[in-house]
């Protein structure tokens, strides 16, 4: 009788050992989703709620690296002007941040 209490006692506490040991691999995980995961989900979040936003005048910079103004927007395409007679157009996704342009107008007027 005494060795099947000991037996259960001894079945119990290793199953919080367990426990207990397995809690750094949980708190590792939780820190890495945290600090590295999360925001790089809110940083694509962004990105495509202003690649959703884009409207007719914006100043754009493609993955590429070209800037350019948005002359028209249809669907997933986007028409820039990037001089005087050169217009491309580009997927809405290949449009990484809006120019610095954007915001230095929106300020001084």
């Amino acid at each position: 009788m005494l060795i099947n209490k000991l037996i259960i006692q001894e079945s119990q506490s290793t199953f919080f050992d367990a426990l207990l040991a397995q809690l750094p691999f949980f708190l590792i995980f939780f820190v890495i989703w945290y600090f590295m995961l999360r925001p790089n989900m809110k940083k694509q979040e962004n990105l495509k709620q202003m690649q959703s936003d884009l409207k007719k005048g914006d100043r754009v910079i493609t993955i590429g690296g070209i800037h350019g103004k948005v002359i028209q927007v249809k669907n997933n395409k986007v028409v820039l002007r990037v001089s005087n007679n050169s217009e491309i157009t580009v997927d809405t996704v290949a449009i990484s941040q809006l120019s610095n342009l954007n915001k230095k107008e929106s300020d001084g007027s």
